[in-house]
């Protein structure tokens, strides 16, 4: 029987070459490794390094929103572009902790059902067929996804060492900058852990407005930062509300990656096209949901606990891979320590890329990562490990250097 489906797949899907593909995605080969390692050694441990959401559930007090605001009639409607108590709430954790003021909330900010919609709905408001998409890579793909999907075209802009994983935005062709539409940008960086500088931003505004492009920030990191440096937002440097947009979410800062609540905000002629393409796409997030964010954008403590706990552990962990032989540095935010992965071992095994490495480690070590061959062959380590106590985060990270040194790997 002739598949009806065959031939009405769209193209941007792959047409009728839709699910043939025999390519095996990343994610997906660092989860069916972990599943053979644990079947070879069910006696040892895994360690996943490579978790890339909290390891804490909500705060108690937004839990407790939550479940005396769930059974309310008047929370039952559809909440469409989102409840204004919200949009209060998000221009004043901007204000409180970002220093924004000056922003309307009715006009100024949206709501959205997790930072991942609101990055995959964007390119509908200013992507037609033929504009580029300017994007850092390694980093995640959603906008260019999406932007793919509407016949805009990607450039990339590799994030190297040399240069503090901040892209060279001076490399960019004269041809491609002609049809450039939109710059992506997300700092503090997945999965580098580099952060941006207001030198940087302003440099990103000056370019924005020479070249008519639109910068989309993703902020999904900015309230972990460590060490002295402040959350910063590209929305708080002189001119960035005239090109700019700045996706935050609440699942990072406020452990609440499950409940898909977020925002965006930004100039008001593009958040309104945003709130036009949203308003045909979704009904917007549970009202209950909205409101228990807005307990948790009134509370930064937990963030401030989330911060301290992460910087502990990124002590640990950065001490622990030094140990081991890697070049590791503490990251000024995010949750991710990036560090070039080794060449190979002492008795002659080779790794010509990270994924290599990755799978090695998984296999003889039951150690997770999260590789990246994007530009250079780098390993992602993630503080989100699952432990209770501070005790059990020594352990952790103990028993992750001792495996590590057995390795003998050679840089």
């Amino acid at each position: 029987m002739t598949d009806f489906f065959y031939d009405k797949i769209a193209d941007r899907l792959g047409g009728t070459s839709f699910g043939k593909s025999t390519v095996i995605y990343k994610f997906e080969l660092i989860k069916r490794a972990k599943a053979a390692a644990r079947i070879a050694h069910p006696d040892i441990k895994l360690i996943d390094m490579g978790v890339g959401e909290p390891d804490w559930p909500a705060d108690d007090l937004v839990v407790k929103s939550l479940a005396e605001e769930a059974g309310k009639p008047a929370n039952r409607w559809y909440a469409d572009n989102g409840i204004p108590e919200f949009q209060v709430a998000a221009a004043g954790y901007l204000e409180n902790i970002y220093g924004l003021k000056g922003l309307n909330p009715a006009e100024n900010i949206v709501h959205g059902i997790g930072s991942k919609p609101v990055l995959a709905m964007l390119p509908v408001c200013f992507i037609n067929p033929g504009d580029v998409l300017l994007t850092t890579v390694p980093g995640y793909p959603v906008t260019a996804t999406y932007t793919k999907y509407l016949g805009g075209e990607v450039y990339n802009l590799p994030l190297l060492e040399s240069n503090s994983f901040l892209p060279d935005l001076r490399s960019i062709p004269r041809p491609i900058l002609g049809k450039a539409k939109l710059l992506y940008l997300n700092y503090p960086n997945n999965p580098t852990g580099a952060v941006a500088s207001k030198d940087f931003f302003k440099e990103v505004v000056d370019f924005a407005l020479k070249n008519n492009i639109v910068v989309v920030h993703d902020a999904a990191y900015a309230g972990l930062t460590y060490d002295g440096y402040k959350p910063l937002s590209f929305l708080s440097v002189e001119g960035a509300m005239e090109v700019g947009i700045e996706v935050h979410s609440l699942s990072k800062a406020f452990n609440m990656t499950g409940w898909r609540i977020a925002f965006v905000c930004g100039n008001s002629k593009a958040i309104n096209a945003y709130a036009t393409v949203k308003d045909n796409t979704d009904s917007g997030q549970f009202r209950a949901i909205q409101k228990a964010g807005i307990q948790a954008l009134k509370h930064p403590e937990i963030t401030e606990r989330t911060i301290e706990k992460y910087s502990r552990r990124f002590n640990l962990l950065v001490d622990a891979l030094n140990e081991a032989g890697f070049a590791a540095k503490k990251p000024k935010g995010s949750f991710y320590c990036y560090v070039k992965a080794p060449e190979g071992t002492e008795d002659g095994k080779v790794f010509k890329t990270a994924s290599e490495f990755s799978e090695f480690l998984i296999r003889e070590s039951l150690i997770s990562t999260v590789p990246w061959d994007d530009a250079g062959k780098y390993i992602r380590f993630s503080v989100t490990f699952e432990a209770d106590t501070v005790d059990q985060e020594r352990e952790v990270i103990k028993e992750m250097k001792t495996r590590m040194i057995k390795l003998k790997l050679k840089f």
